[in-house]
């Protein structure tokens, strides 16, 4: 069961491929895809809660010699809510997808990245996790192009020139890495670096994979190139891009920093938990700058990202626990909201504030699919979005990081008037040069209808806020401590 998240996107992204002549054959095949994909994911999240760590040596190469997929509590997590997140993409697209994309291979590179994400979330080795962004890579890289525009074109140029840069010092990084230890195996790795003299040399290269991964997660100062790509392609696409792309950044380096990299914590998570501010600030002054929809919730993406940094640099249990539900909160929050702007698009036509309004009188469903998903990023209780930077204020009070804590607070209050902007011009206000009443455009039911789900689980996941967060602490007790990884990967070695 362990590589079905892997085999189920690849074996479907090539019935896709076989399929590309007939455009509702591969509709069904994305919607039977991801389905079994959600269905095998949560029953591997079932199975690790209950029996641990699970690991499979591919090849029966004995670990550390061979490839090693390995999924601890909190891959278990990340791969199924970005599963959770492909079934609601995948629904949304029957209505929005182009036909002349998904000719070109739409649905087989939704796959391919399908098969990237969850690939680097379950590999066991520093050079696998290298392969799968790549894959992700190619795959984001061409579906951003894919219509031929030229916003498009130039915001997919953006993208890869910078992600290319971060695979260049992600590889570097592994390879002076593999040239101190002899080893990529992560918990081979997590073994012989605290037995290293040369800790300059390991702080260094710590740094190195801090960028390299820091470009993909758009952390500060490396994120302009994301509010300069993601609003550029279909809504589907960029929904999909916010729910899972920036956050496997974010996944590889929590990875790296509770396994490998925690030598020297007194500098690095420091140095985490100052960049974890400014991207909080940075992206929320960002956002409330912007008067297009797609570009204010793109520069969200980067705000939350740094309360996600907040949970590492802080590095206790309770504060890795905070990110892990954090990370579900959002990955909930901003998809859903990606889809309602979508939805008001299909609408109204338009994704610039000043052109919308009259929303909430006309379509009062729309408006509070927004409504909801917003007050939970902003932090308002009984939402996720409170519980998340709860915990997290929590966590940073108790070790007395008071000036994170206070940036936090803020943030959140930056965030709540920035959605409230959006509230008032999409929303609120009536549209000009129309009149009081006038009906908007019929919507698809699905559109809507995978829309309100994803808001009925973010809703839930506030609702029940208490099992989620004991879920999460069962993973951060994992993280912070390695020796358990140690022994499920190489306990069998002879």
């Amino acid at each position: 069961m362990i590589v079905l998240p892997i085999l189920l996107p690849l074996f479907f992204g090539i019935l896709c491929l076989l399929a590309w002549k007939s455009i509702h054959l591969q509709k069904v095949f994305s919607l039977l895809g991801t389905t079994l994909q959600l269905g095998a994911a949560l029953w591997l999240l079932n199975h690790v809660q209950q029996a641990g760590i699970q690991h499979l040596q591919v090849g029966n190469w004995p670990a550390p010699f061979g490839i090693v997929l390995a999924v601890d509590l909190f891959s278990a997590i990340m791969v199924a809510i970005a599963s959770l997140v492909a079934l609601v993409i995948a629904t949304y697209s029957q209505a929005t997808s182009d036909p002349r994309q998904v000719q070109v291979g739409y649905y087989t590179l939704f796959f391919l990245l399908l098969m990237g994400v969850n690939g680097a979330f379950i590999t066991g080795d520093l050079f696998n996790l290298y392969v799968w962004f790549e894959v992700m890579l190619m795959a984001s890289f061409v579906m951003l192009a894919l219509g031929g525009e030229r916003p498009q074109i130039e915001g997919a140029i953006k993208y890869v020139i910078l992600n290319l840069l971060s695979s260049t010092l992600f590889l570097s990084a592994v390879g002076l890495l593999y040239n101190l230890t002899g080893t990529l195996n992560m918990a081979d790795l997590a073994q012989r670096l605290p037995q290293l003299e040369a800790g300059s040399q390991v702080t260094l290269i710590a740094v190195l994979f801090l960028v390299a991964f820091g470009i993909k997660s758009a952390i500060f100062p490396l994120f302009f190139w994301l509010p300069a790509s993601y609003h550029t392609p279909p809504v589907t696409i960029t929904a999909l891009f916010s729910g899972l792309l920036t956050k496997v950044g974010i996944y590889a380096l929590i990875r790296v920093f509770t396994l490998l990299f925690i030598q020297d914590s007194a500098y690095t998570h420091a140095l985490i938990l100052v960049i974890a501010g400014f991207t909080m600030v940075t992206g929320v002054f960002g956002a409330a700058a912007q008067t297009d929809f797609r570009r204010l919730l793109s520069f969200h993406i980067i705000s939350q990202i740094g309360y996600l940094l907040m949970g590492l640099g802080l590095f206790s249990q309770p504060a890795l626990a905070a990110s892990i539900y954090f990370m579900v909160h959002v990955i909930l929050a901003k998809t859903s909201l990606f889809l309602v702007a979508g939805i008001v698009e299909q609408m109204d036509g338009s994704f610039n504030l000043k052109d919308l309004g009259g929303i909430y009188a006309g379509r009062f469903a729309v408006a509070l699919l927004f409504l909801l998903p917003a007050l939970s990023l902003a932090g308002l209780p009984p939402l996720s979005g409170f519980f998340a930077k709860l915990a997290l204020v929590v966590a940073g009070v108790e070790l007395r990081s008071y000036a994170i804590v206070g940036v936090g607070l803020a943030v959140s209050l930056m965030t709540l008037y920035s959605m409230t902007k959006v509230w008032n011009e999409a929303f609120w206000k009536e549209k000009k040069n129309q009149p009081q009443g006038t009906a908007h455009k019929p919507v698809s039911a699905w559109l809507w209808m995978p829309t309100a789900v994803l808001v009925l689980l973010s809703l839930l996941a506030g609702l029940l806020a208490e099992p989620l967060l004991q879920l999460a602490d069962q993973a951060a007790a994992q993280l912070m401590d390695p020796a358990v990884y140690i022994q499920a990967v190489l306990g069998a070695m002879p």
